[in-house]
């Protein structure tokens, strides 16, 4: 697996991850049916870095990394992180969230944070764990579930 910055010619491809992966909205907080023009403003905004992975050629999975917060706060990264649908299971994320943690160091980040990730995503929690995330807050009843009604979202954070 390669993962590289990401080119404009690969908005196509991370857009059929991001609307696969938005349309189950169980993961994302953008709505399931976000238009092509916001998700895109939204990964590829100014001061957004966005990565994709590559296997055999085809791009398998896309991440970004920006400042958690402006100004104070910008020494804290932020990063969302998407998988290919069907491919779950096969190293992408985990390739991906550690490949994030070299690049936010490398550029001067000095802790990196998730600000809301879905209690019941399981793979995704215990993945973040196994990075050494820790949950350092929990909000009740803050995401709605499209099949298990309102659940927690997780704070989760580590030091760089």
């Amino acid at each position: 697996m390669r993962i590289r910055r990401a080119t404009d010619d690969d908005w196509p491809s991370i857009w059929h991850i991001m609307s696969s992966v938005l349309a189950s909205g169980d993961t994302y907080l953008l709505s399931p049916d976000t238009p092509e023009a916001a998700a895109r403003t939204y990964w590829t905004a100014p001061g957004v870095s966005v990565y994709v992975a590559e296997l055999d050629g085809q791009i398998v999975g896309t991440y970004i990394i920006r400042a958690n917060a402006p100004g104070q706060g910008a020494h804290v990264a932020n990063a969302g992180y998407m998988v290919r649908p069907g491919m779950a299971g096969m190293g992408i994320g985990a390739a991906m969230g550690e490949h994030s943690l070299t690049e936010a160091r490398a550029v001067g980040f000095r802790a990196m944070q998730f600000n809301a990730v879905v209690s019941t995503n399981s793979r995704a929690v215990a993945l973040w764990q196994r990075l050494g995330f820790a949950i350092v807050g929990t909000v009740p009843g803050a995401f709605r579930h499209p099949t298990r009604g309102f659940v927690d979202l997780h704070v989760m954070h580590r030091l760089l």
